[in-house]
């Protein structure tokens, strides 16, 4: 044979297939599961070897709409056969337009009216930094004690949430600044102090950090999640945020808002920062924009980005247009199906459960906290002392819900487990989630 020819190819059996992903995927990637993940149907995931798993973790808030969503999948499918990619540099395609159309009446703010979609959280966070050292001609960025941006190079130096993230890959990107966020375990109170306290403490922080580190006129840019993810499921106080707006108006700071986990509907709004009321400069959002295709969105102000040179922004696939054409059948899932009353809905009932088990007498000394917004929630465990509390008793409990029939997330380098379930989740499947995380719970701290 010619070493031009190409080698006859044969599959390997099924049975083979997982040993051999294992060996050759690079290890830098974990898995909470073995097996391999055949399908999946709404609130399920079915596995090749026939177990059928409740899913409360979405891929991570991706899959929001549950998964195969019909609506959406065959936008994708159809889309498939009228244009799969027009890169942004070439030409427009319709799909990123219509997206536009059904994102700028939903928008937090409408100063908001200038995009760009980009393919994941990590790529949009950094095209927020390049938009913010542009806008303002600053350099540094501050970013908060317990956050998560992304993993690429410059997200990663935004990333205070683990050091698992950043660790062995220094020097990272220079001129980033981390001040405290109003999380008491961050602070050294109690589970109980006040979060105007809390709020109070962080800001005096921030003030601390001008004054020490980075001076407002070398600052160009804040960057917070509303609600932290990685760092805990843990929401800002309106008034830190309302503190925040204050400063970065003060001072010619840019506010990205990273709503790339807590946004387009997650925590009950579609973005978690209307609540606050505040106006973020950039808004950063990605995850359940397209229900598990490729996206991420950078949104400004037109007067600002006006400022960019054509071809500073851009990417081979941004924006693509199958996956924009399934953001724009998103769009159209929540606002036909009223996907933000279920959120409301199926909430109030997750809260109900959770904090059932929190002043159960039995189980009070291990449940530190029920927290979060919408189906984005968190239960901390107490981390030992006190002596009675099972050890890494989060990942255990994840552990146990896996055993009995449910994909469930651990988060921080606290005891917390997160609660991510499809938003179209139904009353049943969120009791039957409910159950399981109970019963795992329970026998957990029984057997110690």
């Amino acid at each position: 044979m010619s070493s031009s020819s190409t080698p006859p190819f044969e599959p390997m059996s099924s049975d083979k297939l997982e040993a051999f992903g294992v060996h050759h995927i690079t290890k830098g990637l974990g898995r909470i599961k073995g097996g391999i993940m055949a399908k999946g149907e709404g609130s399920y995931v079915v596995y090749e070897d026939g177990q059928r798993l409740l899913d409360f973790t979405c891929g991570i808030g991706v899959t929001s709409l549950g998964h195969v969503n019909p609506h959406v999948s065959q936008a994708a499918a159809d889309q498939c056969l009228k244009l799969v990619h027009s890169q942004c540099s070439i030409s427009l395609h319709e799909p990123y337009i219509r997206l536009i159309e059904r994102l700028l009446p939903i928008m937090p703010d409408p100063s908001l009216d200038s995009f760009f979609f980009w393919n994941s959280g990590s790529e949009a966070v950094e095209a927020a930094i390049k938009m913010a050292r542009v806008f303002t001609g600053k350099q540094n960025i501050i970013c908060m004690q317990g956050g998560y941006h992304g993993r690429t190079f410059g997200a990663m130096a935004l990333t205070r949430s683990k050091t698992i993230y950043s660790q062995g890959f220094a020097p990272l990107m220079p001129g980033v600044f981390t001040t405290s966020f109003p999380y008491w375990h961050q602070s050294g109170f109690q589970p109980s102090t006040s979060t105007h306290t809390l709020t109070q403490q962080a800001l005096y922080q921030l003030d601390l950090l001008f004054s020490q580190q980075t001076a407002p006129s070398d600052t160009a840019a804040i960057i917070i999640e509303p609600v932290l993810g990685e760092g805990g499921y843990v929401p800002a106080p309106p008034e830190f945020l309302h503190g925040l707006r204050e400063r970065c108006d003060k001072h010619g700071i840019m506010l990205i808002v990273d709503e790339v986990q807590s946004g387009f509907g997650r925590t009950g709004n579609y973005f978690a920062i209307e609540e606050s009321g505040v106006r973020p400069d950039i808004l950063v959002i990605a995850k359940g924009l397209a229900n598990g295709f490729p996206l991420s969105g950078v949104i400004s102000r037109k007067e600002v980005t006006d400022k960019l040179k054509p071809g500073s922004m851009g990417g081979t696939y941004a924006g693509n247009a199958v996956s924009c054409a399934a953001a724009v059948a998103v769009a159209d899932v929540f606002r036909e199906e009223n996907i933000l009353a279920n959120v409301q809905a199926r909430s109030t009932e997750l809260f109900s459960a959770l904090n059932a088990l929190k002043y159960d007498p039995n189980l009070r000394p291990h449940i530190l906290d029920v927290r979060g917004r919408g189906l984005m929630v968190g239960v901390e465990f107490a981390s030992p002392p006190p002596p009675s509390s099972p050890a890494n008793m989060a990942s255990r409990v994840a552990a146990r819900c896996i055993e009995k029939g449910m994909l469930i997330l651990t988060t921080s380098v606290y005891q917390v487990i997160r609660f991510i379930p499809p938003l179209n989740v139904s009353k049943a499947d969120l009791a039957k989630g409910s159950q399981i995380f109970a019963e795992a719970v329970r026998e957990v701290v029984k057997e110690g």
